[in-house]
């Protein structure tokens, strides 16, 4: 570890800081319908949108009709995306003549896109054309996250409102996230990628001959488009095959850095928004420092395990000491020109939000380097978290240490005048419940049967257990990222992961929006001595010992058997 490299991860600390009161403030003036600087251009759009879709501007949803309107709508671009890939050889901007997507993996993708998890069981530039690319898989970047968003701040109505029935309009949410949130902050990221020198074009792929005579393929194609709201947007899924390691996708430590800041400016700011919404700004502090505590031990831990590297190579003779012109620690997997520092920040920030972009291999990663974006994701991604999926999973995370201090003191538990009663409980439990069920069950069936699950996986022992148990904990947690070494792209796994990334994403927002429903209706009640305060270090730090025991007490069996149990035999000189 050296200096340069805290200094680095101290300085996008303070970039996440500093951006989420302006950022938060201006959510929050959008969301709450008032007026912004953006409103001369895009209102008129927005109304002329309303008009030719038939959406009511002033109708107001019950919880109900809010998450039946969201299902329908990601029904129909979920079919809508599985048939553009199914017929993509008949449609336009297809200059290498990429043939139809297989119908697994088509579901697979279009489950993916639309649940924001952005799981790729393909090469994009081999398998995806230019039309699939832009209309399809970068569209869905754009409204799976405004989705995520308009889910968060339907939650954050039901706090703020009182004794009100409805939270909202989905239709309208869905347009203002669009407008006003993630296309401003898009269009701004792409001149920044492009000024880079990401890639940006419609032409058919180079063929160049090679020093030695040979012949290689340069795929390019609308990458900073994409890039920008791939980031942005939590999403994750890259033009490239390699993802943001490929110089076409990241080219300079500059957009690195740019990439790893709008994966979590969104997120950050949401933590604004829900203190200036409920009127309680102290405690939309006290929950981001929460998520800062979490994030900061997880990358100490990544870049301490990354830096240290690997004792194997040490008994070898292998000098790991990093030094002026040597990166030292475990470089195996990682871009030389990010080197331990950035990779194992890249590695912590896309996994504590639902992003699946990745600028190394996890697989290369050692045991506990890996372990860390695992346990992120295993925590429910509430780490920042995805844009609007970190916000609404922590609120629940909440609720229940709302509950839980509730009963230290013996009163019923409030969380900012609203009681927390059982209904409320039972439906947090129910997303707590849903998440491991989901994960375990397919790992245990996919570990036990060697014809579906481990055929496909390229290390045997822990490390292999690893695998597929990353490949369901990433498809169930809507994050995306692969962990490597497992081949993806079979029947079994494209179907499985395919139903694990639907489950992940609705049977976690039904019971959400349940709970914002219910709060929405109930009366605020005034504070009193026994009201347990969530605006201060007490609370954050309750927060943060409910999100741990949680995690570990469900998934501490199987990391046993897997990364743990794999940092133990590496250091006694075994390997598998």
């Amino acid at each position: 570890m050296t200096l340069n490299g805290w200094f680095q991860i101290a300085f996008f600390l303070l970039a996440i800081f500093l951006v989420a009161p302006p950022l938060g403030a201006y959510m929050s003036r959008v969301f709450t319908r008032q007026r912004t600087w953006f409103d001369p251009v895009l209102r008129p759009i927005e109304r002329l949108v309303y008009r030719a879709t038939g959406v009511d501007e002033a109708h107001e949803m019950r919880w109900t009709e809010y998450a039946a309107a969201l299902l329908l709508f990601s029904v129909v671009s979920m079919l809508v995306l599985y048939l553009m890939q199914r017929m993509q050889q008949l449609l336009p901007f297809n200059p290498q003549g990429f043939g139809p997507v297989a119908p697994d993996l088509a579901f697979n993708t279009a489950a993916s896109f639309t649940t924001n998890t952005n799981w790729q069981a393909y090469s994009g530039e081999s398998t995806m054309s230019y039309f699939t690319q832009m209309a399809g898989l970068a569209y869905h970047n754009f409204v799976s996250a405004a989705v995520g968003i308009s889910v968060a701040i339907a939650f954050i109505r039901g706090l703020s409102q009182k004794e009100k029935d409805t939270i909202g309009n989905f239709w309208v949410d869905l347009v203002r996230c669009s407008l006003w949130v993630l296309l401003p902050i898009c269009l701004a990221g792409s001149l920044l990628f492009v000024s880079q020198g990401a890639v940006q074009n419609l032409k058919a792929y180079d063929t160049v001959q090679t020093v030695d005579g040979a012949k290689q393929t340069i795929a390019q194609g609308p990458v900073a488009s994409q890039e920008a709201i791939k980031q942005f947007g939590t999403n994750g899924g890259g033009f490239f095959n390699a993802n943001s390691a490929h110089p076409f996708e990241n080219p300079t430590p500059l957009s690195n850095f740019i990439e790893m800041f709008a994966i979590f400016a969104i997120s950050a700011g949401l933590t604004y928004t829900l203190g200036d919404m409920t009127g309680s700004r102290r405690h939309g502090w006290a929950v981001w420092a929460a998520m800062a505590f979490l994030f900061l031990a997880g990358v100490t831990t990544a870049y301490w395990s990354e830096a240290r590297g690997n004792p194997m190579l040490a008994s070898a003779g292998a000098d790991q000491t990093a030094t002026e012109t040597s990166p030292g620690g475990n470089m195996e997997g990682k871009e030389v020109r990010f080197g331990i520092a950035n990779s194992a920040l890249f590695a912590t920030v896309t996994t504590d939000a639902s992003c699946g972009a990745i600028n190394g291999w996890h697989d290369s990663f050692t045991p506990l380097g890996g372990m860390v974006p695992l346990v992120n994701i295993m925590l429910g991604e509430v780490i920042f978290g995805g844009v609007g999926a970190g916000m609404y999973g922590i609120l629940v995370f909440i609720v229940l240490s709302v509950f839980i201090a509730g009963l230290m003191v013996g009163r019923t538990p409030e969380y900012l005048g609203k009681k927390i009663q059982a209904y409320d409980v039972q439906m947090a439990m129910l997303v707590v419940l849903v998440f491991p069920l989901t994960i375990l069950v397919l790992t245990g069936i996919s570990v036990l049967s060697p014809t579906f699950g481990t055929s496909s996986i390229a290390n045997p022992g822990p490390h292999g257990l690893a695998e597929i148990l990353y490949a369901f904990t990433s498809g169930t947690g809507n994050n995306g990222s692969a962990f490597g070494g497992l081949n993806a792209n079979t029947n079994w796994y494209n179907i499985t992961i395919g139903f694990a990334m639907l489950i992940g994403r609705f049977f976690m927002i039904i019971p959400m929006l349940a709970i914002a429903g219910s709060l929405g209706r109930k009366k605020r009640v005034a504070r009193s001595p026994g009201t347990f305060p969530v605006t201060t270090p007490l609370f954050s730090a309750l927060l943060v010992s409910v999100i741990v025991i949680v995690g570990a007490l469900t998934f501490f069996p199987v990391l046993s058997l897997g990364p743990i149990l794999e940092h133990l035999l590496m250091y006694a000189g075994k390997t598998f």
